[in-house]
C-alpha cells in the first residue's frame, strides 16, 4: 500500500495566490522607492526654486 499525503498538500504545486500578490507588492514597492530616490535631487532643486519665488506667501504673483 502507498503512503497517502495529507489532504492539505494534495494537488498543490507552485506559488499560492497570496504569495504571488506579496511578491508583486514587494516589486512595485521597490520600483517606487527606486524612482523616488532617482528623482530626489530634482525634487530638492524644485523645492528650493519654489521657496525662492515666495512659496505659499507668493499667492498668485507667479503663474
Amino acid at each position: 500500500m502507498r503512503a497517502r499525503r495529507p489532504a492539505a498538500h494534495r494537488g498543490r504545486s507552485g506559488m499560492t495566490g497570496q504569495r504571488v500578490l506579496m511578491a508583486e507588492a514587494a516589486m512595485v514597492g521597490g520600483l517606487a522607492l527606486g524612482l523616488l530616490l532617482w528623482e530626489l535631487p530634482s525634487l530638492r532643486r524644485e523645492a528650493r526654486i519654489w521657496r525662492m519665488a515666495g512659496g505659499f506667501r507668493a499667492g498668485h504673483r507667479y503663474p
